[in-house]
Order: structure tokens, then sequence, then C-alpha cells
């Protein structure tokens, strides 16, 4: 089996080496997780280690994602870099300081392209309310986009297409799950506590993707490279939220798989997912992420996560070579 499985633990331990493999214990027990095909290890509660169980899992090419207690992301560790180049890192920066508006309108257009994809289901199936939303997705955010546009105006067109698409949800989703405005840290009702955490776990996949790249984690171009993250992360995963973070929200809301009274914390005011809830929204998420289609352009057949790795290695051609970088998109879909 391929190095690619993904490994969660949902309760409080400690991780240890044991021989060649991680042994997790808890109040249960011990339980070994294999080394030979786990790529990443997601903490979803706290769980302690020592510094000979990071040294284990650098070399064995682990990336490790931590949550805290009551789910937030804390951060990862992820293998030194072997992929690190000087020259790379010295023309993505060049890249910033000349062509920054280039990439951040690219990343705005995928976002508006992969939305209009995603609510056009709902609109053939006789959501007729999106059309005034779906027809300004396809005309008005191009012709913004087609101008001369400060960074600051980018970043409001932007900001513009995610509140337009929130607001769109009261069409085609049940009332519990509404968006009146969208709140990240903390999330104040079910709706923003499914968006929060589903974004994280996607900025968390593309850190682990980035990671294979030469890409330098800390040059982004939408957002701010000063934001105190690993913001190229947070501008290549974009593209990919309306098909993979609100794909698997709409799908697990719509088919009530994911319901209120029974999923959420309700001594949190039903702002957080309870653990049954993150494991059935995980197991959605990893199902669409490592979804396979036929890739109109590759002409193979690819998955969600693999796109991602390439929209990397597409933004390295566009630094490099100065070919156009386009983001993934629903249509590159067969």
């Amino acid at each position: 089996m391929a190095k690619n499985h993904t490994r969660y633990i949902f309760s409080m331990g400690e991780l240890k080496r044991k021989d060649n493999s991680i042994a997790f214990k808890n109040e249960k027990g011990n339980f070994y997780i294999p080394i030979q095909d786990t790529r990443e290890l997601y903490c979803m509660n706290e769980v302690s280690f020592n510094t000979k169980f990071l040294d284990f899992i650098s070399r064995a090419g682990i990336t490790l994602h931590l949550f805290n207690y009551h789910g937030n992301y804390s951060g990862s560790f992820y293998p030194k870099e072997q992929l690190v180049s000087g020259d790379l890192t010295i023309k993505q920066s060049l890249c910033f300081i000349e062509r920054r508006l280039n990439v951040a309108k690219a990343v705005v257009r995928a976002i508006s392209l992969n939305i209009h994809e995603t609510l056009y289901h709902y609109f053939r199936h006789g959501k007729k309310e999106l059309k005034e939303f779906l027809d300004w997705l396809k005309s008005d955010v191009e012709k913004f986009l087609s101008k001369e546009l400060t960074i600051e105006q980018i970043l409001f067109v932007e900001g513009q297409i995610w509140s337009r698409f929130y607001d769109s949800f009261k069409y085609f989703l049940p009332e519990d799950f509404i968006m009146n405005k969208r709140v990240k840290r903390p999330p104040d009702n079910p709706i923003n506590a499914l968006v929060s955490f589903g974004n994280t776990l996607l900025y968390t996949k593309t850190i682990s993707s980035i990671y294979e790249t030469h890409l330098n984690q800390t040059i982004s171009f939408l957002h701010s490279p000063r934001e105190g993250r690993f913001s190229l992360s947070l501008d290549i995963s974009e593209a990919f939220k309306p098909i993979i973070v609100f794909k698997t929200i709409f799908d697990l809301v719509g088919k009530k798989r994911i319901q209120v009274a029974k999923h959420f914390d309700k001594s949190l005011n039903y702002a957080l997912l309870n653990e049954e809830g993150k494991k059935i929204f995980i197991d959605a998420f990893e199902t669409r992420i490592n979804e396979t289609f036929m890739h109109k352009k590759l002409k193979r057949k690819t998955s969600f996560k693999n796109c991602i790795k390439l929209d990397g290695y597409k933004l390295i051609k566009y630094i490099v070579e100065n070919k156009e970088f386009k983001p993934f998109n629903l249509k590159d879909k067969i």
C-alpha cells in the first residue's frame, strides 16, 4: 500500500515509539499504528509525547497535526524540509513583489468558478432563487477581476463572494444550518462550527501537500505573508473549499447524517461538534478528498487531494516559467 494513509486519534493519551510502530496508550490500553503506510497523524484531543517520538516520526516522513480538547487547531509538526530550494524561494519572493496580484486574482477567480459549479447542482434541482447569485459569479466577478486592482480591492471581491455564498444557504439548507454571519473564532452556531472544522482539515491537508513541493510555505499571494501561519497553504486551499469542505457539509446536512441535537456539544451552545459528529464529518471529508475521477487535462484518474499538490506545481511553473497559473476548477473533472 502506498504511504498515504491518514490516522486519527480522538481520545486523550500518550504517543510513543514501540520498535518500528507508533504506540498509543490510553485508559483502555495500548494500540499500535504501523508507520509503513502512514503519511499523516491527527491528534483530535490532548495527547502527550516526547522528542524521541517526534524524531521517530520525522525520520519516517510523517506529519503530525495537533488539535486541543475543544477541537481547535493548535499546529503542525512535519519533518525537516527535504525539498527546500533556495533558488525557488528567491524566485517565489520576486514573484510576490512583481506579480502578486496575478496570483491573487487567479485564486479568487477559482473560488468563484468552484462556488458556481457547486451551487449549480441545486439550481438544476429547482432552487431557482440561486440564479441571481450564479449570474453575478459568472459575469460581474470576472468584470471586477479584469480591472487593475489593488490587493485590498481583490480581497474585497473575495469577501463579497464568500458573503453572498453564505447568504445563499437559506435556499437549500435546513433552518438549523442557516448562516446568519460567518464567525471564525470561536464559531457561534452549528454551520460556523462545520465550516471552521472543515476549513481547518483542508488547511492541514494543504500543508502536507505543499511540503512535498519545493515551495516556501510562508510566501503567499492572496493572504498576507505576515499572518503568522503557513499562509501559502491558505492561498492554495481556497479554490478547494467549495468542492471539498462545503460539498461535504451540504451532503451531510442534506442527508441528515449530521444533526444539531445529536452531533453538537449542547453545553457550548451547539457551537462545536461532539466526538461522534467529528468522526462522521472526518469520514465524509476523507471520502471526498480521496475521491478519484478522470481529469480532463491530465487524461488520467486522480484525486482531489492530489490536485492540491498539483496546484503547488502549477504555481512553481508560473513562478519559474511564467506559465499561466490556473488553480483547479470542477470543469477539469469529466
